[in-house]
């Protein structure tokens, strides 16, 4: 895959939109229009969270793909790959999720080197309870601002930046 670069003299009808005059400072624009708005919705979700016992977003991620697995478990490894979370957060989040009941985990033979985690009765109630709170949560804050179809556009978008 070769890489994209153009050239400042090219003005595009966004860059011209943001009165740039070098469109590559759409990739800096990108960047950071990315962590404002991360900053801007986290506050509101990390509260609903709370407030149903999930002390990070990252909880509702690990439920929801441990839960996605199936009857078979979530390897850890694998969890971490899909979630872009480091080991060592992973693992602090897992040991907290499971101290508070939502998880186990079960140690494959090979020496304690690969965990298979499995939701408990109580971390299928809370993914069942939190769910419409979430759902209704980001409709709230991105319904004014984004219609289903800029929705799903701006989703697949996104999807182009993760591996």
């Amino acid at each position: 895959m070769s890489e994209k670069s153009t050239s400042p003299k090219d003005k595009s009808p966004n860059a011209a939109y943001f009165n740039d005059d070098d469109p590559n400072i759409a990739y800096s624009r990108v960047w950071f229009y990315i962590l404002k708005s991360q900053r801007k919705f986290v506050l509101k979700f990390s509260q609903v969270l709370k407030d149903q016992g999930l002390g990070d977003p990252a909880w509702y991620e690990i439920l929801f793909e441990i839960n996605m697995a199936g009857a078979e478990g979530k390897l850890m490894g694998e969890l971490e790959s899909k979630l872009l979370l480091p080991q060592y957060g992973l693992s602090r989040h897992v040991s907290r999720m499971e101290k508070a009941g939502l998880l186990r985990r079960a140690f494959i033979a090979d020496g304690r080197r690969k965990q298979v985690l499995f939701l408990t009765e109580e971390g299928n109630k809370r993914l069942d309870i939190v769910w419409p709170l979430y759902l209704d949560t980001l409709k709230k804050e991105m319904g004014p601002l984004l219609d289903t179809d800029e929705a799903y556009d701006l989703a697949r978008s996104l999807l182009r930046l993760i591996p």
